[in-house]
């Protein structure tokens, strides 16, 4: 009976241990099929952002080691500064048609969403200018946090120049430049895309700051 039993139980182990490895085979091959398409998909949506975040710039300099030195080591600057909730992704330099640098155009990502990380882009011109934002990615709720890529939430930073900026209750009336009014029902939404912005710009200043990648504040 004991035997039997063990018999049964070997089994079973095995039976599980090989349904455990198709389903892991078959996991790692849909990965291996859809990884380049959503890695295209996402890297179009950046292009495209690119330009719409920076109309001005005909070329966007990716390469400048200078500026990717600066990334690199982004993480210890922004927790110094209190943002532990935001993270640069990317930082590329725009220019113009003869290659003079413009300012910057950034990724950036906060983990402070409430429906988890939010990507999107920024352009911040050489007189700390921020130009607007644009939505990459997201998952906050439908009707709700999702609101931050209208145009009504987010054409709420463009053409600002301010240092930060802080969030205030969607009935309050804006007094400044520096005033982002909520989405209604979703500041959590609000306050993670705001700190990421400003996250972006205490960076951007920095560059600029000490003429990082050849682009010095005018």
């Amino acid at each position: 009976m004991q035997n039997k039993k063990k018999s049964t139980i070997i089994k079973d182990a095995i039976a599980l241990f090989a349904i455990t490895l198709v389903a892991a085979v078959a996991l790692g091959f849909v990965y291996e099929i859809t990884k380049d398409p959503i890695a295209e998909a996402e890297a179009k949506a950046k292009a495209k952002a690119y330009s719409m975040v920076f109309a001005d710039a005909k070329l966007v300099d990716d390469k400048n080691e200078d500026v990717n030195a600066k990334v690199d080591s982004s993480k210890e600057f922004l927790t110094s500064q209190g943002f532990t909730s935001s993270t640069i992704n990317e930082v590329c330099i725009a220019k113009d048609e003869a290659g003079n640098a413009l300012g910057f155009v950034m990724t950036l990502t906060s983990s402070a969403g409430y429906g988890g990380d939010i990507k999107f882009t920024m352009g911040v011109k050489a007189d700390g200018t921020l130009t607007s934002i644009e939505i990459i990615s997201m998952n906050e709720t439908s009707g709700l946090g999702a609101k931050a890529n209208d145009d009504s939430f987010k054409g709420q930073y463009s053409d600002k120049n301010v240092d930060s900026f802080k969030v205030i209750k969607s009935a309050e009336s804006k007094t400044g430049d520096d005033q982002i009014n909520a989405i209604s029902g979703a500041t959590i939404t609000s306050s993670a895309v705001t700190g990421t912005v400003n996250a972006g710009l205490a960076f951007a200043n920095d560059l600029l700051e000490n003429g990082v990648g050849g682009v010095t504040h005018e």
